[in-house]
């Protein structure tokens, strides 16, 4: 495997294998209400997704040459809508980077006793300037050096955690209340549908997500981006299982004994710095020191793709493409510095909404599930999708998800699907909600966009009320000549041959 290849394939990792994944997951096997039956749902979820986008999405997309996940959008439907979509991409990476400064402010929190608001402040900074100062291709490096300490400290912290003293057994905690809930979690059959519900919008959802497209699209040839999709699909299990016993020890620990003292991590609401805090009082001083020091490498890489994500969205599919189309390379360089400042501050803001890490997470990956992974499937693979059926079927997928209701955020359903109950005066849904929203976005795009498509084509309605232009629309792809295709595929393998001469334009001087 070349270096390129091995490049790609931890980059990718990194992505998903930060810290939002490592401390989420502790979190997770900590709290009561989640344990370890929503983990392995989340890690398979997780799996599951590589696999997907590397046999089902990563051909469409890089044979038609898309620099961005938006560009299918850009392409079929216009400037109009591809600005929709950006801001729902560009949600769901702040909300992303949001978890990720959770994470880093609860390590720096737990490793300086700084109060937890200057902790996150201060992680912002630092990610900030790392970015500006890092360009791509050096980013890419860290995520290496990242990855690989990531496995090897979290690898030796594990021993020392299990090891110690003031936990009983994790096999005798997964069925029993000792301290606290079984860490198993529930296995009620309630819960049957709204598990499923999960693993959907986190396996699909992620193809929805800007970071991968990112990876897909920056690797040298199809091939190497399929092969390292595969490789991540494997690797993300095992660099969950640390994380995994960790949480259960965790759960298993009479804080009372420790230092740390009592009342619980969870009774304090900390759930969200399990991680930190179990290395820090369940390891010796210099294993807790190495443990956090690479949660927070962790979490830095996270972040910096977040960042970039969010940077080539805004530049390429708004700024550029709808703002200001005749953008100098130099004003295009300070957007991108001014979007990488502009988010980290929103995304350090969203942390005083919920202290939970998991909690961002999942809500980044509804948005990218309902209003884009719906979206890019008819883009991508119906060519009767229009301008009018995407508008419909967004602000159907928005607005069925909104009436459905999100307990954790306080908010009360409209709509009660079968199995809503109310529990501690909170209405709770049991159904699906989040795929029903998502499936219905598509078959409102592909109903809509048919009708248009009908009126437009059989002269029902005058062609001057066409304004965008559905009977010239056909399939997102760009305008070639006939035989590009074969070059550029020629290129791609001349690529793979020579990879290891080939070097990526620093962050700073991207182009659109």
């Amino acid at each position: 495997m070349s270096t390129k290849r091995i490049i790609d394939a931890e980059g990718r990792k990194s992505t998903w294998v930060g810290g939002c994944f490592i401390m989420g997951l502790t979190e997770m096997l900590y709290t009561p209400s989640m344990g370890l039956m929503s983990a392995v749902n989340l890690i398979a979820a997780y799996s599951f997704s590589f696999i997907l986008g590397g046999l089902v999405f990563i051909k469409p997309m890089r044979d038609n040459r898309y620099v961005t996940m938006l560009d299918p959008f850009q392409i079929k439907y216009g400037k109009a809508f591809t600005a929709i979509q950006s801001l729902g991409a560009l949600l769901s990476d702040i909300l992303w980077l949001a978890g990720t400064l959770i994470s880093l402010g609860a390590t720096m929190n737990v490793i300086l006793d700084l109060p937890y608001s200057v902790s996150v402040w201060i992680s912002t900074a630092v990610v900030i300037v790392y970015t500006l100062l890092g360009g791509l291709y050096s980013v890419a490096y860290t995520d290496i050096i990242q990855v690989i300490l990531i496995f090897i400290t979290m690898s030796v912290c594990l021993p020392f955690v299990l090891i110690n003293p003031n936990h009983v057994d994790i096999t005798q905690t997964a069925l029993n209340n000792t301290f606290q809930a079984p860490w198993i979690g529930k296995l009620e059959r309630k819960f049957a549908w709204t598990t499923i519900d999960t693993f959907f919008y986190l396996t699909l959802g992620n193809l929805g997500t800007q970071a991968f497209h990112q990876r897909i699209l920056s690797a040298t040839s199809t091939s190497t981006a399929r092969t390292t999709c595969f490789i991540g699909s494997f690797t993300v299990i095992i660099f969950g299982i640390p994380s995994i016993l960790i949480g259960a020890v965790a759960a298993s620990t009479d804080w009372n004994l420790t230092s740390y003292g009592s009342p619980s991590p969870l009774e304090r609401g900390e759930g969200a710095m399990i991680l930190p805090i179990a290395l820090n009082y369940l390891t010796p001083t210099f294993v807790a020191i190495t443990g956090t020091g690479a949660i927070s490498a962790a979490a830095m890489s996270s972040a910096d793709s977040a960042l970039l994500s969010s940077a080539s969205i805004f530049t390429c599919n708004i700024y550029k493409a709808i703002l200001r189309p005749q953008a100098s390379q130099t004003e295009i360089q300070w957007v991108i510095r001014a979007t990488v400042v502009v988010t980290g501050l929103i995304g350090a803001s969203l942390t005083n909404l919920k202290n939970s890490i998991i909690l961002m997470v999942f809500l980044a990956y509804e948005v990218c599930y309902i209003l884009i992974f719906s979206q890019l499937v008819c883009v991508l693979f119906f060519n009767i999708s229009n301008f009018y059926g995407a508008v419909v079927g967004w602000s159907t997928g928005l607005v069925l998800r909104m009436l459905s209701g999100e307990p954790s955020l306080g908010v009360a359903p409209v709509i009660h699907f079968p199995g809503c109950t109310l529990e501690d005066g909170i209405y709770v849904q049991y159904s699906p909600v989040k795929t029903i929203a998502m499936l219905s976005a598509i078959a409102a795009n592909l109903l809509f966009s048919y009708l248009a498509s009908v009126l437009s084509n059989k002269g029902l309605l005058p062609e001057k009320w066409d304004v965008f232009k559905v009977k010239a629309q056909h399939s997102a792809q760009p305008p070639t000549p006939s035989d590009d295709g074969k070059r550029y595929n020629e290129k791609e393998t001349l690529d793979e041959k020579e990879s290891h001469q080939d070097t990526l334009e620093p962050m700073i001087t991207t182009t659109c």
